[in-house]
Parts: C-alpha cells; structure tokens; sequence
C-alpha cells in the first residue's frame, strides 16, 4: 500500500500496519529514525542485549526495505561493496536528526566507550559515514539522552553515562562552527533522568516529558526558556498522562505527538498529544495493551504526502522484539476563517478598518473617506453608514479589549511577583532541605560509629565477664589453698611442740 496515494481512503488518527513488500531487517529497539524525503532511515539499535550497527532503509512509496552501504572516508573513491566491513560501530540509546544532506547520530552507549560525546554523520549522497570533529566544553559520553534542534543549534538534555550516573545537565552544540558549550540554568532543573524526550516549542522554549530513573518513572513537564536559561514547571490541563520512560515523540507544528513508552510492568497503549501553546493533553488514540505500539524504544517520525501530515512508527521491546512499520494520517488543522470573516460585508469592514489602521496611529484613528471604497474604486455594496456603524463598533471593541489586555496584563504582573516569591521561597527551602540533609548523612554517619563503638564495648563488656568469673574461681582456688596451708602449719607445730616437750621431760 502506497501511503503517497492511499491517504484520501484512510482514517485520520487511527494507527495502520504498512504491508512490506520485502524481507524486514532484524526487530530491534533504542535505535534512530528520521525520514528524508520519502526514505525512513532506521540506524543501530539494541536485541537481546546486543548492539547493532546496521543502516537500514525503508521506501515509503515501494513499501520495501533495503540495507544501507556505508563507505569511510578513505575508502570512499572506491566502488565495491563495503558492507562487510564495519564502518559505524554498534550503538544503543542514541540520538539522530538530519542536518542539510547529513544525517547526524549523537552519543549513545557503544562497547568502545569515550568520555565526551562523538557525533557522527552520514552522508546520504555520498554515503560516506564519520565522526564530526566538534571542540569547546564537551559533554560527556551518554545514552538515553534528548536531543533537539533549535536552529542551527542541538540542545542536549540529561541522559545516563557510562558508570550509570543519571544526568539533568544542558549542552548546545552550534553546527555553523561544531563548537559545544554548556548552559548554566537558573531555578529548580527536572530530576536526572533518561529515556525521555524533549521538543521545542517556537524556537524559544525546551519542553523535557516522562523519563525515569533507576527506580522512579516520571509524568511531568518542564520548560526551559532558552534565551533566559530559566527552567519552570508549568501547570498542564486536559487529560491525564500516566508515568513513562523509553516513549517516543515529535513536533509537528504547536502539537507535540508522543508515542509508547512504559514502567517495566506495563506499556502505554495511548497516544498522547500536547498543544505546546495551551499546554493541555489530549488522548488521540488507543491500540492494545501487548501492541507494537504500546512498546518502549520505539522511534516515530513525521512524512508529508501532497500535504498532508503522517506519524511514522517502527521497532520498540514489549515482551518482544518488534520490526513493523506503522503509520498514522493527522487530521488537518482548521485553517477556515473565524466567523467575522465569512460574511461579505464584515470581510469589507474588516479590510477598510485594516487598511485605515496601517494608515493612521493606533492612538488618533481618522478614517478617511477613500477607505470606504474597495480597492477598484468602485463603491462597495455596503452604504456608508454600515460602514461606520461597523467601524464603532470594531472601535468600541478593541477599547473593551484594550482594558481587558490592561487588566490581564496587571493580573500577569501580579502572577509573576507570586511565581517570583514562590520560587524563591521554593529556593530557600530547598536550600534549607539540601542542608538538613547534609546533617541527616553527617548524624547517621556517627550513628553507625557509634553503633559500631557500642558493639566493641559490648564485646569488651562480655570479655571482661568472662576475665571476672575466673578471676573468682582463681580467688576461691586460693583461699582453699590458703585454708589447707594454715592446717598444715598447724599440725607442724603441733607435732614440732610435743618433742620438745618429750625432751624437756626426760632431763
């Protein structure tokens, strides 16, 4: 099924199975994907704890997959086939985005582990594959990490490095001069984290979703403003979203789609989605609970066939190792006119008003006479007195709005000076946590001493029970033999005064 001619039959917002029309590559997940053109690009991955370094190719339009062919540098000149020899090393948990002609594949955990961070490329007209040569303060090497582009730049969001450590710290690569630089963040940062994913939202903020640690699974949403480096919270509404680590997700205009994702026990069988600028959830769809879809690992890209907006899905781990390819149509958005321009003659108010508000100050609004006609010069339809009734009325209303803007602007103001004294006071008690704390680990510390002092003292205390009963045996010991010593003496002179007394008597 071609999803380039099939779109005007399908369903919006309902996942479908794309049928293969070739022999599929190895099931895998915590790999890459990204689509050029009308080309999935799938690279790396991990199954059955082994790392993979595969590049593999899914045509959109043939339903047919293919195996990429990466050259090196120095090899590159050459024609024959190259593919036994490795040239990208087997990789996991890493990140891709295409920049230019380049795919480029940041991080990721690898057997031939580094301390900072590679990023390498492939070149898709050349297919040649390398390491980027970046400078300034890299990163350390990690895996489970968000990557975004804003720009020309990648930010780079927490993740886990070699020896397991947990991360929330922000890097920016710029790609015009491949220098990295870290980003030093004010307020209270989300807790380290991988496995979560991050967009951005009008080039200006980094929304950072779900994660987990090594024992704790997340749902919440921070921002990061990138132009003042300050890190927020905000209230979301809508529908609830459950915990999840290892979900997938993309931007695609205000809405951010995320895909997947579990707790260890269970998947996500629901598709969520985000409008970035109302911050409010939305459930767009379900699939079953032991679904593909409902897996962690997974990737989701975004396709565009004659103008309309499709999802993307391949890979993920839900018990098993899954390689199908599925695809979700996104429901066009409403672009139709608001109501006040549907009607012919509030559209030709509107338009006068328009042309006689680029004409004059917003504050001395003087609508001439010309500005009632259209722009042939013939007379509208509307007779002049509409024309100002409408005008007044489109005045009267922007003065109530104006008032409005005013009062929500104070209202803002106020807000803010309660975020500002909440954070604040978030701040110090934060402050006053981490030092209590600090105590806790400094008086448990000499609890266990103490402890440890006590048993020794107790050991001491038995030995010294042990030393006093014999020294008791030892103390009766010795006074029976002093009682037989005292006897003995006794009878000796008592037998030494009767010979005396014998000799005495005979003179």
């Amino acid at each position: 099924m071609d999803i380039s001619n099939r779109h005007s039959e399908l369903s919006y917002e309902e996942w479908m199975a794309l049928p293969v029309s070739s022999s599929r590559p190895s099931a895998r997940y915590k790999h890459a994907a990204a689509v050029v053109g009308e080309k999935l690009y799938i690279v790396g991955g991990s199954r059955n704890g082994r790392y993979l370094s595969d590049v593999q190719v899914f045509d959109l339009r043939s339903c047919a997959w293919s195996n990429l062919k990466l050259k090196t540098e120095l090899n590159a000149e050459k024609t024959e086939d190259s593919g036994s020899q490795e040239v990208l090393p087997p990789m996991s948990d890493h990140s891709m985005i295409k920049w230019g002609n380049k795919l480029l594949i940041v991080g990721g955990h690898s057997k031939k582990s580094s301390v900072g961070m590679i990023v390498w490329y492939i070149d898709l007209e050349t297919n040649v594959c390398g390491v980027m040569e970046t400078s300034g303060k890299v990163p350390a090497s990690r895996g489970g990490h968000s990557v975004t582009l804003v720009g020309s730049r990648l930010v780079i969001f927490g993740g886990e490095d070699r020896s397991r450590k947990l991360l929330n710290d922000v890097y920016v690569l710029d790609l015009e001069t491949m220098t990295w630089d870290t980003v030093e963040t004010t307020q209270t940062p989300p807790a380290p984290r991988y496995d979560h994913t991050a967009a951005v939202h009008a080039e200006r903020y980094l929304l950072v979703f779900g994660g987990c640690s090594h024992s704790i699974f997340f749902s919440d949403l921070h921002v990061l403003d990138l132009q003042t480096n300050e890190w927020s919270q905000p209230e979301v509404q809508g529908d609830l979203v459950t915990a999840r680590a290892g979900h997938t997700g993309i931007a695609v205009d205000d809405d951010w789609f995320i895909v997947g994702g579990g707790d260890n026990r269970n998947g996500c069988p629901e598709t969520i989605v985000l409008d970035m600028s109302k911050l409010a959830w939305k459930v767009l769809t379900n699939v079953k609970e032991r679904d593909p879809l409902a897996s962690e690992g997974l990737s989701v890209s975004t396709a565009v066939f004659d103008g309309v907006k499709h999802l993307i899905a391949f890979g993920g781990y839900n018990g098993k190792y899954n390689n199908e390819v599925f695809f979700l149509q996104l429901r066009p958005r409403d672009i139709s006119l608001p109501k006040i321009f549907k009607s012919p003659a509030a559209a030709a108010a509107a338009a006068s008003v328009t042309a006689a508000y680029a004409l004059a100050k917003s504050e001395k609004l003087e609508f001439p006479q010309s500005l009632i006609l259209n722009s042939n010069g013939n007379g509208s339809n509307l007779s002049e007195q509409d024309v100002t009734v409408d005008i007044d009325a489109i005045k009267e209303e922007k003065r109530v709005l104006e008032l409005s803007l005013a009062e929500a602007r104070d209202e803002n103001s106020r807000l803010r000076e309660k975020v500002d004294e909440v954070n604040s006071t978030h701040g110090e008690l934060s402050k006053e946590l981490q030092s209590v704390q600090g105590q806790l680990v400094t008086e448990r510390s000499r609890c266990f001493k103490l402890e440890a002092q006590i048993a020794e003292l107790q050991k001491m205390l038995e030995s010294l029970q042990t030393i006093e009963n014999e020294v008791q045996i030892h103390r009766r010991q010795k006074s029976a033999l002093e009682q037989e010593m005292e006897q003995a003496t006794a009878v000796e002179r008592q037998s030494s005064g009767g010979v005396w007394r014998w000799i005495a008597g005979s003179q």
